[in-house]
């Protein structure tokens, strides 16, 4: 099911740049603006906030110490609208300090249109890529390797 437009497509790739944008300027609060109340956040060693304001909150904390000066990169690899009013996109991204380099992780984000018809991200999912792992295992049973590998 793909019922996008594409002016909602363009919604939905700016709230992700708007993510970047606040990340890049270490703006925790203009951060989580961009989830939902309700919104569940899972970073790449386990960690569940739950909300917006949460979100925000535990960034700033890290913007502040250990994210200090970082910046987010980012590609999309999929866009893929699950009804009219919900997407599930799914990217490659790693945080960086000078030069991007390798994007080392995978994201995947699910976005709802608010009442207001403004899109707001209302899960997110990040897992570390451990490609060596991932070789092996092929390797080891090739039938588990996704024919997008």
């Amino acid at each position: 099911m793909n019922i996008s437009t594409t002016a909602d497509t363009a919604a939905v790739t700016a709230v992700l740049d708007r993510l970047a944008a606040a990340w890049n300027a270490g703006d925790g609060a203009a951060y989580g603006a961009e989830f939902t109340d309700d919104a569940t956040y899972i970073t790449y060693v386990g960690t569940l906030y739950i909300g917006g304001a949460e979100i925000g909150t535990a960034h700033q904390a890290l913007f502040d110490r250990f994210l200090k000066g970082t910046q987010l990169a980012s590609e999309i690899v999929s866009i893929r609208f699950t009804g009219p009013d919900t997407v599930l996109i799914i990217t490659r991204g790693d945080v960086h300090k000078g030069r991007t380099g390798k994007l080392h992780k995978i994201q995947t984000y699910t976005l709802v249109r608010q009442a207001t018809g403004e899109w707001k991200v209302v899960a997110f999912q990040n897992t570390k890529h451990k490609a060596l792992m991932e070789a092996f295992s092929f390797k080891a049973q090739p039938a588990t390797k996704p024919a997008a590998a």
